[in-house]
């Protein structure tokens, strides 16, 4: 710093003259100090600029900006806020308005790292102590004591505070930024990519536009021509994956060898070369065009920004990996399921799904291939098929591998067709010397107009391939809107049934069976019902074939069964002796392994007579592998719990299977109740029905009967047993036996 003439005399600067009208003494370039005064009085701005204006601080100039009242700096500070200095009188327009702009400057304007110095020429009227204690001021002088030898150390020091405060806060903003640029640098994904945002990151930490490359060097033999750059921008953008050899600046290929032989960064003139060590000697350097110098805080910076580097650079390759596993086939290299999913997800948020089709193709018969030629073939094959698929049909669609043998495809409805697909596999494939004919089946979903999420769409793809695979190998079918609401609702009534059975929605009725000639209650049939907290009923015939689906029939079974004992226990217990009970069985639970160890289980923990237990299985149960049936039914007729087949008439029963089924009871369908009224056929089948029951010895229920003339006809054709709404409808146990009750006292 230059020292500055100062006269012996320590005169008080207010008190010298100078010419006024002087905006600023010093020049205007930014490299100088800015000192602001305020103060409403012409001859304070004057004196100042008189004293400071030919003086150097910290080899920089002083630069003065003037305001003469407090409104007019508010005014000019939100233009000009690279201010250093403030002189700021007290008393202006107000006695306090110097104090209000000091709040104004440090909480509107947020100018935290300027230096406010408090000068006022009436003591009196702003108390030192509560102004330095209630505003954000550092230093407080009279206009009096400021001499000119004062005024240049007040200011001095000011200048001082304010070049440190600048450098933290520089350096605290350069740390975040690093902190930001390393996040930024890890979320991209390869190195080249990682390389490109480390360029980037680098102007941006200096403020400067993108102007330099990085090279990678691929062994110790220090030359330029060991280096290749793996990322540019700017001017050097065509270097990209060129040696740095063939780069015409020598004073890069300089600069880089030097970085790397040294070990550590080199700082030019309008240059700089940065070291990145890396492992198995692949350390990197980069070249950045800064067009000056740069200053300590920048370099620092920079060493702790090449210092994050060094670790992601060391760390890159891992995360590609990882990445290659988490979104790419191993075999294939193409996208996988997740990979798929996500290009689904941009697709459907995008205004190309209205042209966009998702197929899934499956690979005929490819297990047996695998099994027959091995798992090296079939690996073959599959790469052999991805290549096909993908050089037919373009790049401009995704082909992913989301299975075992499974590939999507996901592009434009003109290309991803079952035309272009299937064609794919109209001519054989080469493989180690064999041609291999294969076929597929695909299954197609537009995406136009469609509603639902990335996983939505690739279950509904699949929905429609299983649907394929239904028909016919070798073919396609199309989702339709139709299939996925039934997928959809079968799927929530499974959940809904769960949570209803946990949460004891689900309940027992019973329906009697009675005497058509004496109409006394001879039984009753457990029958399962569904009614939510809204009060509603849901039927059975919707949420039974649900629980048969679901597996969770055989827990449901099992539970009615147990109700069902119970209840006919309590029956008994009243003196009902006879009184029979009969339980449904579907066909999910009466195959289940255990069933014969459910059934005895219910038993012996209830104490329910087996001999007054009935399991009723439906005709089409009893058709289904006979052989085992007869053997099944052997085993519950040893425990003495009773048969009886159920919606009798409805399927194709063999007479001889029938005869060795040594079941006891004909349960007569509704429908063929219904019948005997309302059909020109008349009583034919129910008839046929009752006459096969005496033939084979036993009892004939029909259920469904619902007025007095079908229950009439029926017992004059022989029929014994009745059950309808005619006697009565399901109700509950304790309705059951009050109405059992009223029934024996008629």
């Amino acid at each position: 710093m230059s020292k500055p003439t100062i006269p012996p005399e320590d005169d008080l600067v207010f008190l010298e003259e100078s010419s006024p009208g002087a905006v600023s003494t010093a020049p205007s370039s930014r490299n100088v100090w800015r000192v602001m005064i305020i103060d409403d009085d012409a001859d304070v701005h004057s004196a100042t600029t008189f004293a400071l204006g030919n003086l150097e601080m910290q080899n920089r100039p002083l630069e003065f900006l003037h305001a003469y009242s407090a409104a007019e700096a508010r005014a000019m500070l939100k233009e000009e806020q690279d201010v250093a200095v403030i002189l700021l009188d007290v008393v202006m327009e107000q006695q306090d308005a110097g104090l209000l702009l000091v709040r104004y400057i440090r909480e509107s304007l947020g100018m935290s790292e300027a230096r406010i110095i408090l000068r006022t020429g009436q003591p009196g009227y702003a108390p030192e102590i509560d102004a330095i204690r209630d505003f954000d001021i550092n230093d407080y002088k009279t206009k009096s004591e400021l001499t000119r030898i004062k005024l240049y150390t007040t200011v001095t020091a000011a200048i001082r505070s304010y070049d440190q405060i600048r450098a933290i806060n520089a350096s605290r903003r350069g740390l975040d930024l690093i902190v930001r640029a390393s996040t930024a640098l890890m979320a991209q994904h390869g190195l080249e990519n990682f390389a490109a945002g480390v360029i980037t990151q680098i102007a941006g930490l200096l403020s400067l536009r993108p102007e330099g490359l990085l090279c990678v060097q691929e062994n110790q033999h220090g030359n330029s021509a060991s280096l290749v750059v793996i990322a540019a921008a700017g001017h050097y953008r065509d270097l990209i994956n060129k040696p740095v050899s063939e780069v015409r600046d020598q004073r890069i290929q300089q600069s880089l060898i030097e970085a790397l032989d040294r070990r550590r960064n080199i700082y030019g003139p309008d240059y700089t070369a940065l070291f990145f060590v890396g492992k198995a000697g692949r350390d990197f350097a980069a070249f950045i065009n800064t067009g000056m110098p740069l200053n300590e805080i920048d370099q620092r910076l920079l060493e702790v920004f090449c210092a994050n580097i060094s670790v992601g650079l060391d760390n890159v390759e891992l995360v590609t990996r990882l990445h290659n596993f988490a979104f790419y086939d191993a075999l294939t290299k193409l996208p996988n399921r997740t990979r798929l999913l996500e290009l689904l997800h941009e697709i459907l948020l995008s205004p190309a799904k209205e042209q966009m089709t998702l197929a899934l193709v499956d690979i005929d018969h490819f297990a047996e291939t695998n099994d027959a030629l091995g798992h090296k073939f079939g690996d073959l094959l599959l790469l052999a098929i991805s290549s096909r698929l993908q050089a037919a049909l373009g790049v401009e669609l995704t082909l992913a591998r989301v299975g075992g043998d499974t590939f999507g495809l996901l592009g434009h409805g003109d290309q991803v067709n079952p035309k272009n697909i299937l064609g794919q596999f109209e001519e054989p494939f080469r493989i180690d010397g064999q041609d291999v004919q294969l076929s597929a089946t695909v299954g197609l979903l537009r995406l136009a107009e469609y509603e639902g999420t990335e996983a939505d769409a690739l279950k509904d793809a699949d929905i429609a391939l299983k649907r394929a695979k239904l028909r016919q190998r070798s073919g396609h079918f199309y989702f339709s809107r139709s299939m996925g609401v039934d997928i959809r609702e079968r799927v929530r009534m499974m959940y809904a049934l769960r949570a209803a059975f946990e949460s004891g929605q689900l309940f027992v009725v019973y329906q009697p069976e009675v005497d058509l000639k004496s109409r006394q209650t001879l039984g009753a049939e457990a029958l399962l019902r569904w009614k939510t907290p809204d009060g509603s009923f849901i039927s059975p015939d919707r949420f039974i074939p649900i629980a048969e689906y679901s597996g969770l029939i055989v827990e449901l079974g099992e539970w009615v069964m147990r109700e069902a004992c119970s209840e006919l226990v309590r029956i008994h217990a009243l003196g009902y002796r006879d009184f029979i009970m009969s339980i449904n069985v579907s066909q999910v639970q009466f195959r289940h392994p255990h069933f014969l160890d459910t059934l005895n289980r219910a038993l012996r923990d209830t104490g329910a007579p087996a001999v007054a237990i009935e399991l009723e299985i439906t005709e089409s149960m009893a058709m289904e592998e006979p052989d085992l049936l007869i053997k099944l039914l052997g085993h519950i007729k040893e425990i003495g719990v009773g048969i009886a087949i159920d919606d009798f008439g409805t399927g194709f029963s063999s007479l001889s299977y029938l005869q060795r089924l040594n079941v006891d009871k004909l349960k007569i369908d509704r429908a063929f109740v219904t019948e005997i009224t309302s059909s020109t056929r008349g009583s034919s089948i129910a008839e046929m029905v009752i006459q096969l029951g005496r033939n084979l010895g036993l009892r004939v229920i029909a259920e469904g009967v619902e007025d007095e003339r079908q229950a009439q006809i029926l017992q004059a054709l022989g029929c014994e047993l009745g059950q309808g709404y005619l006697f009565a409808r399901p109700m509950s146990a304790e309705q059951l036996l009050a109405w059992m009750q009223e029934s024996a006292a008629r």
